[in-house]
């Protein structure tokens, strides 16, 4: 009986199981935490991207037609290179000064890029991964030459 009182009372090896226990529980938060910085920061840089060369395009095209062939071409590979949901992007095109016609020569051309992150390993049960989503917004400026269109 002594040493049962004895053998329950030895702590030997239990700093190790410890460790291990703690560990695991404060390792998986933070894998799932750079996982999802990650993705967002992913995502981000995709939208930037996006909306900088979109609007590049249609600055440097020389006339809306080419202009839109360019940008829908631009958005394609910016959503298929950085991994984007297609569903998940919006775009909008403004211009200064506001015209019928918009891109228009001389105008600055703003072209906004929104796109909503979906988290990692979120279930959509009751629409949870809808809940959890991030949306994120970049815009891009480009002035359009007086020429423009006149080609």
């Amino acid at each position: 009986m002594l040493r049962w009182r004895a053998w329950a009372r030895d702590e030997t090896g239990s700093a190790a199981l410890e460790f291990v226990t703690v560990g695991v529980i404060l390792l998986v938060p933070l894998v799932y935490l750079v996982i999802v910085l990650g993705s967002i920061q992913e995502q981000s840089l995709g939208a930037e991207a996006a909306a900088r060369h979109m609007a590049r395009a249609i600055a440097l095209a020389p006339d809306a037609e080419t202009a839109e062939m360019r940008s829908e071409e631009v958005l394609r590979g910016v959503v298929e290179e950085y991994g984007i949901e297609s569903d998940s992007v919006e775009v909008s095109l403004t211009c200064v000064p506001a015209s019928a016609e918009c891109p228009a020569a001389g105008a600055t051309i703003v072209v906004t890029v929104e796109v909503t992150v979906q988290l990692p390993f979120v279930p959509s049960v009751l629409g949870i991964d809808r809940a959890l989503a991030i949306p994120l917004e970049a815009s891009a400026t480009q002035k359009i030459s007086r020429q423009w269109g006149s080609e």
